[in-house]
């Protein structure tokens, strides 16, 4: 198999630069899709990591023999009448397929990991979907197998917002925070029937313990991080760690410093709670809301740009924890690009992703484990889990 290009990035070694050419980097979820429908992006041309963090120019340096683009559905669509949850995944699922279509000699549309390998041999990136949002299926098992034929290979359980079969770790808008139900449980067999990844990120504790009772392939995280080193409900307690790789899954470890970096997340509320005062004293002033929808998240992203970043080294000790507590062959990345308003220092974007490879030999891993922590485990979960297609 050929080694990746990716070009010369300052601070990273030649050694670190030559592993992570060899590894097989798999990013298991970026949001860009949504930006794409919500914020008319295009993802053909380049931007700057203030205008988006993914795009085909900076795809094509970044390294990556694949990434799971997210079908990610917004709460709301849970709210219509009738549900709007389906029709969002299929739309996010023709934006990313159309993205891949438009660029054949860059872009392999994936749904095994053959796939994975076989775009690596020609120089392309694998690239494959997951569903984010259990309420995308709208509790019906024909939704669910009408996704997996269009092409989706995990689906995360809930979002924010708990559904009808399982609890979320936030609970959005008095959502359940419970967990299965016995519909759930059908879920999760269907899904290892089917050959499609479980992805607990975003799922309540009690869920979390109810798929490890009912899944009988590995389970995976697939944008985590450890709650040992920051409190937050979106993120895995030591115990969870332990409970996914022994399942032979894999944690990936999400890069939102608010899920990272305890100061920022406390920034980053203050930062809420005074954006949020000055839009309800627009509503207050008869302005539309449209209006204040727009000035609300434009002063939430200034606002945000202006607070000291986190650390590169936050990130990597989040890594680290996951590596020490779950074990090298169950940790992976999950970076949430797009989809996230603020990512550490050192890591704009997609091209920045070499910068794992330097700071995990720093800390004195083996060019193997860097390797398996960069896709490898991956690749050997979708190996396992995903129907064959070679």
């Amino acid at each position: 198999m050929a080694a990746t290009h990716v070009p010369r990035l300052a601070g990273v070694s030649d050694r670190a630069l030559r592993v992570y050419r060899d590894a097989i980097v798999i990013d298991m979820h970026n949001d860009m899709p949504s930006k794409v429908l919500d914020e008319a992006y295009d993802p053909d041309v380049r931007h700057t990591p203030a205008e988006g963090q993914t795009d085909l120019p900076r795809l094509k340096e970044s390294g990556l023999a694949a990434v799971f683009f997210a079908a990610w559905v917004d709460a709301p669509f849970a709210l219509e009448q009738p549900d709007g949850s389906f029709r969002r995944a299929l739309r996010c699922m023709e934006t990313i397929r159309s993205f891949v279509a438009r660029h054949p000699d860059a872009l392999r549309f994936g749904t095994t990991a053959w796939d994975v390998r076989r775009a690596r041999e020609t120089g392309a990136i694998a690239v494959f979907i997951g569903v984010e949002g259990g309420h995308a299926i709208e509790a019906d098992l024909d939704k669910l197998h009408e996704l997996f034929r269009l092409g989706a290979r995990y689906l995360t359980l809930t979002w924010n917002n708990g559904n009808q079969w399982a609890g979320s770790s936030i609970g959005s808008d008095g959502t359940s925070t419970g967990g299965l139900t016995p519909f759930g449980a059908d879920v999760i067999r269907e899904l290892n029937r089917l050959g499609m990844m479980v992805d607990v990120s975003h799922v309540s504790d009690q869920t979390l313990a109810d798929v490890l009772a009912v899944s009988t392939a590995p389970v995976i995280a697939t944008h985590s991080s450890a709650r040992a080193l920051a409190d937050h409900p979106r993120n895995l307690t030591d115990d969870q760690l332990r409970a996914i790789a022994s399942t032979g899954g894999v944690v990936n470890v999400n890069f939102f410093s608010r899920f990272i970096d305890a100061r920022f997340r406390k920034a980053m509320d203050e930062v809420d709670a005074e954006v949020r005062a000055l839009a309800d004293s627009e509503r207050g002033s008869g302005m539309d809301a449209a209006a204040v929808a727009r000035n609300q998240e434009a002063r939430a992203r200034a606002r945000i740009a202006q607070l000291v970043p986190t650390p590169l080294s936050v990130l990597v000790d989040h890594i680290d924890h996951v590596a020490r507590v779950a074990g090298t062959d169950h940790t992976g990345i999950g970076s949430d690009f797009d989809g996230i308003s603020a990512s550490p220092d050192q890591m704009a974007d997609v091209t920045d992703l070499p910068r794992l490879a330097q700071a995990l030999l720093d800390r004195g891993y083996q060019e193997g484990d860097v390797k398996k922590i960069l896709g490898g485990n991956m690749l050997r979960v979708m190996e396992q889990v995903l129907a064959s297609g070679r």
